[in-house]
């Protein structure tokens, strides 16, 4: 079995469609023995979420108080095929970590190759860490080209495990991420998994994630979940 120690992705009431706050969601956390749980709410341009002064303010949260080690971020919406997103550059570099994804609201799907690029000038940015649920079928993507992208970039490749959930929005998920990570072990490019987690009760339910990789026999040492340090290789508060 994969060790799994943390989820880098979460969202709080702030993201506006979510269900907890950072201290439900920190001891829900600790209740599922991780060692480091990540508040990811989303930007700006996703409908209901908070401004960028919410971001700009978590510098007053003490990343320690809650008997699990927090990271403050935020999931990002890319909003063009420049791979544009919805933060400034000034309020990023405060950040501990940040995920890009493609979200229905802020960017139509385009061809295979518009999303493609939106995705890998994404991953150009420095303060991007994450390309989140590049499984999304509404966006058809080159799959070689993001991986080949992440590893250059030193970005992780998510696992979303709310996309292999039955029932959610992103139908049909899994083929699309069976064929992600047989290219992510033959570039040996790492992956982190996330649970997406809307609500306390989903923080750390990686499940859905874990039996696929076992079952593609996918090598736990491109699974960044298996070290806090190994995820602070790539996370911009430990890397500046």
């Amino acid at each position: 079995m994969i060790k799994d120690i943390l989820d880098t992705h979460s969202h709080t009431l702030a993201s506006g469609h979510a269900y907890s706050t950072i201290r439900e969601n920190a001891q829900a956390a600790v209740r599922k023995g991780l060692e480091l749980l990540a508040i990811t709410d989303h930007a700006p341009k996703l409908w209901g979420s908070c401004q960028a002064i919410y971001f700009q303010n978590l510098k007053v949260v003490d990343r320690h108080a809650y008997d699990v080690e927090l990271l403050l971020g935020v999931e990002l919406n890319i909003l063009d095929e420049q791979g544009s997103i919805d933060l400034a550059s000034g309020t990023l570099r405060q950040m501990d970590l940040a995920i890009a994804s493609l979200h229905t609201p802020c960017i139509t799907p385009g061809s295979r190759e518009f999303n493609t690029e939106a995705c890998i000038n994404a991953m150009k940015n420095p303060y991007v860490n994450i390309l989140g649920h590049p499984d999304d079928p509404r966006y058809p993507v080159d799959y070689r080209a993001l991986v080949q992208a992440a590893k250059e970039y030193g970005v992780l490749l998510e696992l979303n495990n709310s996309s292999l959930r039955p029932g959610g929005s992103r139908k049909n998920a899994r083929g699309l991420d069976e064929e992600m990570l047989k290219l992510c072990m033959n570039y040996h490019t790492p992956i982190v998994i996330g649970s997406d987690a809307h609500v306390d009760t989903d923080i750390g339910c990686h499940d859905d994630a874990l039996v696929l990789l076992e079952e593609i026999g996918f090598p736990e040492e491109l699974v960044v979940n298996r070290s806090v340090d190994e995820l602070k290789k790539y996370v911009n508060r430990f890397r500046k």
